[in-house]
């Protein structure tokens, strides 16, 4: 039995749209239902500081407080192998009083759930328990690499959340695509929704009735059957960047999701065993002070890009 801290968690965009009840279910496993409605009637469970009924719709940028709840064990409770943790503590970038940011290891997913043990803030957790408090403050993709922002103070969840709200956070992306990325094609703007297929999998689609979806596209290299671009969302969609290249008849490389079996083949020719979607680079002001992050490739997509170099 475990008894939580309280949580604030901030609701993305595949998580909008259920009801909280619901969502409380699945975030307290093991926690009996008439525990779970006694803490929305009571007003222990607050949706951006305010009470809630059980059957209010979650948004996306929605705060819901879980209060301390004793469990049988969601995924805090997982014991994370000591492989993750070293590897996580060699992607520690910056760590103050107040935000530590992580260059996130593909392969791992941001938070647990959905058939998955622990992710990379269960690992914070347990690697500085004396950390009272800690929330992602966004998220990437599992396959995806990168700078990932981890609040250590409720004030500073806030005011991210503010700013990313906003245009208050640059973020930018380096991926590799297929074929030949047209230079006058800077801007792909294209309204983006969610589906189920028959097989149970979440996908993304391009759609009138989608949300607003915006990304900026810069060429940084060019090979024979590929270009490296840089990738700026301007709205932050689910899956945004991957189908915004996939409906520029450009999908990413190792991209399982979006891209043709041909094209997935074509990147395993080239060495890549993974989606070749990296976040590199954030920057913002935070209470007056600017600050900057760049994570450069790692080892495997550098090599990619190196091949791809030699064979012209």
């Amino acid at each position: 039995m475990i008894e939580n801290k309280a949580q604030f968690i901030q609701l993305f965009d595949d998580e909008a749209g259920q009801r909280l009840d619901n969502f409380l279910m699945r975030k307290l496993s093991g926690v009996p239902k008439t525990r779970i409605y006694k803490a929305i009637r009571t007003g222990e469970v607050r949706i951006n500081k305010g009470r809630a009924r059980p059957d209010r719709k979650l948004l996306s940028g929605d705060i819901v407080r879980i209060p301390p709840i004793t469990t049988s064990g969601p995924t805090d409770s997982v014991t994370v192998p000591d492989r993750w943790f070293q590897r996580i503590e060699r992607s520690i970038v910056h760590n103050d009083q107040h935000l530590m940011i992580i260059d996130k290891p593909t392969g791992l997913a941001v938070h647990g759930g959905s058939g998955v043990q622990f992710g990379l803030i269960e690992s914070l957790r347990q690697m500085f328990p004396e950390q009272r408090y800690m929330e992602l403050v966004h998220r990437l993709d599992r396959d995806t690499s990168g700078l990932v922002m981890i609040a250590k103070r409720a004030s500073t969840l806030r005011e991210l959340h503010e700013l990313l709200r906003g245009d208050g956070v640059d973020k930018r992306y380096f991926a590799l695509v297929s074929g030949k990325w047209p230079s006058h094609k800077a801007r792909v703007e294209a309204s983006l929704s969610k589906s189920a297929l028959a097989s149970g999998e979440r996908v993304v689609r391009v759609s009138p009735e989608g949300r607003r979806s915006v990304t900026d596209f810069r060429v940084i290299d060019r090979y024979k059957a590929a270009t490296l671009v840089e990738a700026k969302p301007i709205t932050g969609r689910t899956h945004q960047i991957r189908v915004h290249a996939q409906h520029a008849g450009h999908p990413i490389l190792g991209d399982e999701k979006y891209a043709s079996e041909d094209q997935l083949a074509f990147g395993k020719t080239q060495g890549l065993k993974r989606l070749f979607l990296h976040a590199h680079s954030l920057k913002f002001v935070l209470d007056g002070k600017r600050y900057e992050f760049t994570a450069p490739l790692d080892r495997e997509l550098r090599r990619v890009c190196e091949f791809m170099s030699q064979s012209g």
